[in-house]
């Protein structure tokens, strides 16, 4: 089958839905769209009966190359993509959707690292699939992702993270949760500022290479202002924050 032009509306059809944390589902969506890079997002449109259209931007989780592409949609009170998603939409639904988009916030095994990642909330999304792809193609690059949430059971991903950072002798992950003690040795209870994160690359004891950096806007500038003040280039940085594609 030939690709649809990445900016042309298609329709995905729902395969499986799986829940990730109270409020946060994936769903998984058979596509016929091109390949996607890790770190791309896509557009989402739900069109009602009478015309009115809502439309949003969702990063993919997936690693590049699966037969499905997986969106992680975190259940907002007056989302109304995400409340029809989460509340109604089942398996074997179709939604349209357009992409993949997006060609600064991308990686792919050939750039290498040492690899930093920087996540607060959902916006471990994106860094999930740079993750995969990581795993998926044998790369030996050094990574470490730090994970930034509000509770312990609002980690996306945790288990398969920490079955990544068991497995992977060069991959480390550092968790910490803003309103709960930590659960593993070695994280933290804090929000994430200059001092902190200073703390954790002198742990980790390498200097990055590629700095991705994902979540709200305060967080990301946050981040950002931070690694820059410790002597992190400008141009090692990407970043992205919520809302993906106007």
């Amino acid at each position: 089958m030939t690709a649809a032009p990445a900016l042309a509306w298609q329709e995905a059809v729902i395969t499986r839905i799986e829940q990730r944390t109270p409020r946060v589902k994936s769903f998984f969506l058979r596509v016929p769209v091109a390949r996607h890079e890790a770190g791309q997002h896509v557009d989402v449109r739900l069109t009602a009966a009478d015309g009115y259209t809502a439309q949003r931007s969702y990063s993919i989780a997936s690693v590049p190359g699966d037969d499905t592409i997986e969106l992680v949609l975190e259940r907002l009170e007056d989302g109304e993509v995400s409340t029809f998603l989460h509340d109604v939409a089942v398996p074997g639904d179709a939604i349209e959707l357009r992409g993949p988009i997006g060609g600064h916030f991308i990686w792919r095994p050939e750039l290498g690292g040492p690899l930093l990642l920087v996540a607060g909330g959902s916006g471990v999304v994106p860094l999930m699939s740079i993750l995969r792809a990581r795993a998926a193609s044998g790369s030996d690059t050094e990574a470490l992702l730090v994970y930034s949430a509000r509770t312990w059971d609002e980690l996306i991903f945790r288990d398969e993270l920490m079955e990544m950072a068991r497995e992977d002798p060069r991959f480390a992950l550092m968790i910490t949760t803003t309103r709960e003690l930590p659960r593993r040795p070695g994280d933290l209870n804090a929000r994430l500022d200059a001092e902190r994160l200073r703390s954790i690359l002198m742990t980790w004891g390498r200097v990055p290479e590629h700095v991705y950096v994902c979540g709200s806007t305060a967080f990301v500038e946050v981040v950002t202002r931070a690694l820059m003040t410790d002597g992190i280039a400008a141009e090692r940085v990407r970043t992205e924050r919520y809302g993906g594609s106007a």
